[in-house]
């Protein structure tokens, strides 16, 4: 590991050309480049998280921590690693004060790993406009996490107004599990749905998600109740003449209950945030279903007809009434 104070961006790449020769790593088996945005107090977490994911992913990690915008002169830290702490791949951290906080891309483009797709994360608040952040707009993929947000419901609304193809939320990958039990206990009913219920927190935006994927592929509406939580707690599908019912309550099993038939236990976990983004980085394309299901949530349309490029719009949060907290101090 290297590790550069006060330094330059061509000083990090030479570095991390130093650590890939003394490693005997190529940049060519490299699948993507992973670009994470994460505040100060969040970075281990991160860091584990994207490491996990990496084992399954080989990737170059860069994960920038904005620092101190409003600090009188631009500083650049970073810590470069091949087959270090932060996993067998590429990794970068880098801390940025002053005004380069706000310019994170010039450090960030010469990094990306040659020919490989991107995929931005923003761990911690999301962007209000993933077009004020760079590193969204230069990313194929991006994922935020409404569940982050001090207002989920309205952080949800926002990803709806800001989609375009490519945007993810893992509100939305929290819901595969649920999904995948839901499809296989529809598959063995016959009859039509007419009626569902989806039970968890109230402000759990992955609730809502849930919801609208239902009420989206059965045609039916789809009631929501509060529960305690954690998360998301109970599904109920209503086909035909049966009633199938799947119970969360300690956020681990979960109990399948069927018209007829004995109650049946299954385990039902909630995910570490490392297997979350690994499922997001399996996938480079448009997530369509994910639209549909936001659409439903947020009674908007036509999100997945949106273009999957944005154009970056400045933004200083320093003179703006209403700072996008992507580019705020951390």
């Amino acid at each position: 590991m290297t590790a550069l104070w006060d330094t330059s961006g061509t000083a990090v790449i030479k570095a991390l050309s130093a650590e890939r020769r003394a490693a005997g790593s190529v940049s060519s088996g490299l699948a993507l480049t992973l670009v994470a945005v994460v505040d100060e107090k969040l970075v281990t977490e991160a860091e584990q998280a994207a490491t996990a994911a990496a084992a399954q992913h080989p990737c170059r990690l860069l994960v920038v921590v904005r620092r101190r915008p409003d600090a009188p002169e631009p500083r650049l830290d970073a810590e470069v690693s091949v087959g270090g702490r932060l996993g067998p791949g590429e990794a970068v951290v880098m801390r940025m004060y002053g005004r380069l906080a706000l310019h994170a891309e010039s450090v960030v483009l010469p990094l990306l790993a040659p020919d490989a797709p991107v995929v931005t994360w923003w761990f911690g608040e999301p962007p209000h406009l993933i077009a004020h952040d760079p590193l969204g707009v230069i990313a194929d993929r991006r994922i935020t996490d409404a569940a982050a947000a001090e207002d989920p419901a309205a952080a949800q609304r926002t990803r709806a107004n800001d989609y375009a193809p490519g945007d993810t939320d893992l509100a939305w990958t929290r819901t595969t599990l649920w999904r995948s039990l839901c499809a296989s206990a529809y598959d063995s009913l016959s009859g039509d749905p007419h009626g569902a219920k989806v039970t968890g927190e109230a402000s759990n935006p992955s609730r809502a998600l849930l919801a609208g994927w239902l009420e989206r592929r059965l045609g039916v509406h789809v009631a929501v109740e509060d529960s305690e939580g954690p998360g998301v707690t109970g599904v109920e599908l209503k086909i035909g003449d049966d009633t199938v019912t799947v119970a969360r309550k300690d956020g681990r099993t979960a109990t399948l209950s069927r018209t007829g038939q004995p109650d049946r236990a299954m385990p039902l976990p909630r995910r570490e945030l490392g297997d979350l983004l690994a499922e997001e980085l399996r996938r480079l394309d448009a997530d369509e279903i994910y639209a549909e299901s936001l659409e439903t949530v947020t009674g908007l349309h036509g999100l997945s007809a949106r273009a999957p490029k944005r154009t970056h719009v400045w933004q200083d949060p320093m003179d703006a009434s209403d700072p996008d907290p992507a580019l705020t101090t951390s």
